[in-house]
């Protein structure tokens, strides 16, 4: 199967996650995978493929890669792209359903896209300026997010995969390598890699 037609399933997670995490933790991670796909369910990305796909596999990207079993952080990222494209849910629903953490890495990866429509410069420096504040671990559900595009890119997922990659670069790669932080670095090498494939 063509990697972008690719996606993590709930049995995948289990058999992961089941003999390292309580069985508490993962309903929580069922509940944001069924909630995420549900918010998703009618969502076609560029290349044709269904957006809850790009959704699993960021997870993926966490618990194969990564290793990281943190329920906190795999909810945040099932998570991720939920308030952009819902009317009804609110960070305070997030909150009261997988904790205030969760709720608050989703909001800081979350955009205005009314305003980005109108300004989208601007948003994005100001979406910038949080994330230089936020957690490492928000910073890795970001890039993990942009390493599963970037690996998407052959498919046609954006119009323009140059300025993609460009932001990127300049952008979200020197805040990750500030860091220090191994899984992070791990992310850069892996979106590196991509963007030298692509380019040719």
């Amino acid at each position: 199967m063509q990697y972008h037609k690719s996606f993590y399933s709930l049995d995948e997670i289990r058999e992961k996650l089941l003999p390292s995490i309580d069985p508490i933790s993962m309903l929580k991670i069922v509940d944001a995978y069924e909630l995420s796909s549900n918010v998703h369910q009618f969502q076609v990305r560029n290349d044709g493929t269904k957006y809850f796909n790009h959704c699993s596999r960021v997870c993926k990207i966490l618990i194969e890669e990564l290793y990281i079993t943190d329920p906190t952080v795999l909810c945040a990222a099932l998570l991720h792209d939920v308030l952009e494209d819902s009317d009804v849910l609110t960070v305070s629903v997030i909150e009261y359903n997988f904790g205030k953490t969760v709720a608050e890495y989703v909001e800081i990866l979350t955009k205005d896209l009314n305003s980005y429509k109108q300004n989208p410069d601007i948003v994005d420096l100001e979406h910038l300026f949080i994330l230089e504040q936020a957690p490492d671990d928000v910073l890795i559900i970001k890039l993990a997010a942009r390493l599963d595009n970037f690996r998407c890119l052959e498919f046609n997922l954006k119009r323009n995969p140059l300025v993609y990659i460009q932001k990127t670069t300049e952008q979200f790669v020197p805040l990750a390598e500030q860091r220090k932080n191994k899984k992070l670095d791990y992310l850069v090498s892996e979106i590196k890699k991509e963007r030298n494939k692509f380019l040719g």
